[in-house]
């Protein structure tokens, strides 16, 4: 008996302890999208990567004209095509049907290429802005005291009752209005 009510003592202890542990713990949320939206540094960056974005374009571009241009030869060379010079015309045809294939491989290559390209380029812009606002959004915590942070951008949180929104403080942390609207 005397052990069972000391393990109650001991068990009711370590519980009233844990709550005021948890008391003491505050909770905040925000959401990372509208900061980082509101960067200046996200504007320039995204012209930077359409502006890329363009160049990669037009070059597989270039190569699709230059396919449809060598593909309209082979069609006008195909007609040409007589019982007379069906050796000589058919021997020209068949190379012009593997310059097409190469070069449709290539219109592949350079678009996978393209692709690879654009998300390095993206992440060459974009990374240090996120490291940026990750930076902002510790500061503000630690500044705060709070324990715990969640980012209601990308609905991870499925349920939250009050807590602190300090979107307005990171923003004011990076010298962005509080106000400022997102850019676009």
């Amino acid at each position: 008996m005397r052990k069972s009510i000391n393990a109650f003592f001991v068990a009711a202890g370590l519980l009233f302890t844990a709550n005021i542990a948890n008391a003491q713990q505050k909770f905040a949320h925000l959401n990372s999208a509208v900061i980082i939206e509101a960067m200046p540094e996200v504007k320039a960056a995204r012209t930077t990567l359409e502006a890329f974005g363009k160049t990669k374009q037009a070059d597989v571009e270039k190569m699709i004209s230059e396919y449809q241009v060598k593909l309209k030869a082979a069609e006008d060379k195909q007609k040409s095509l007589s019982e007379a010079n069906k050796e000589t015309v058919g021997k020209e045809l068949q190379a012009m049907g593997a310059d097409l294939q190469d070069l449709q491989k290539r219109i592949e290559d350079a678009r996978a290429k393209a692709q690879q390209e654009m998300e390095a380029k993206n992440a060459e812009l974009f990374n240090p802005i996120q490291v940026k606002a990750d930076a902002a959004i510790k500061a503000v915590s630690k500044e705060k005291g709070f324990a715990y942070v969640f980012d209601t951008a990308n609905q991870a949180l499925v349920y939250w009752d009050g807590g602190d929104d300090i979107t307005a403080a990171v923003k004011t942390k990076l010298g962005i209005s509080a106000t400022a609207a997102p850019k676009k």
